[in-house]
């Protein structure tokens, strides 16, 4: 895909989506730190499920690390790995409180050092809750980026740096959310709707369902 078709990929995806965020639900950065952490190898759905009941009784740092690892468990069992997720955030909470001031850091280095946050978790959070314009590569953006000839590579890392290089400054803030939407509902893994695409004319996928 060429300077001017990727222009014009991400004009029609900010014409069709004008104001993208995350489908998971949370109401401060800690929230949304804790939501993402959850969010591995599951999906948006199940997590505001379980984080509906958690988030009340547990919306702050201080709140949910007294729950402990065990009480935690009773709301996240419905998630996948929630035993290894449970000792996380609970680990996480307590770093936050003893080295941040309970406070999410705004800061790659000190994201990853927390427990259960790898390069995809800081990147989501840096840019949703504090408007970095970072790009989080998950098997969607990946799937898409290679589909596409958006940002074709190897691995995650690779896609994550092209897509860094050819997107359009003006769109790097929202371009993670239009990406992950359009690969989670349109550009599906097994049948991509390629009728319903607005890029398709511009998509370089040799098995365009058109």
């Amino acid at each position: 895909m060429n300077k001017t078709q990727i222009e014009k990929f991400y004009a029609r995806l900010a014409a069709s989506n004008p104001a993208p965020t995350t489908e998971l639900h949370y109401a401060s950065p800690f929230q949304l730190l804790i939501a993402v952490i959850l969010s591995a190898q599951a999906t948006d759905v199940g997590v505001n499920k379980a984080t509906a009941r958690l988030f009340p009784i547990a919306p702050t740092p201080e709140l949910m690390a007294a729950l402990g690892t065990e009480g935690l468990a009773d709301y996240i069992r419905t998630i996948g790995l929630y035993r290894t997720k449970a000792k996380n955030v609970i680990a996480t909470c307590r770093i936050l409180l003893e080295q941040h001031a309970g406070q999410v850091p705004d800061d790659r280095t000190a994201l990853e050092a927390l427990p259960g946050v790898g390069r995809k978790t800081a990147n989501v959070v840096l840019n949703t809750a504090f408007g970095h314009p970072t790009i989080a590569v998950d098997t969607h953006i990946f799937r898409l980026g290679n589909r596409t000839g958006l940002a074709p590579g190897k691995t995650v890392l690779e896609v994550e740096q092209k897509l860094l290089r050819v997107t359009p400054e003006k769109y790097k803030k929202d371009a993670h959310h239009w990406l992950i939407l359009h690969g989670r509902y349109i550009c599906k893994a097994r049948q991509p709707e390629c009728g319903r695409c607005v890029v398709a004319e511009l998509c370089c996928f040799a098995g365009k369902t058109l």
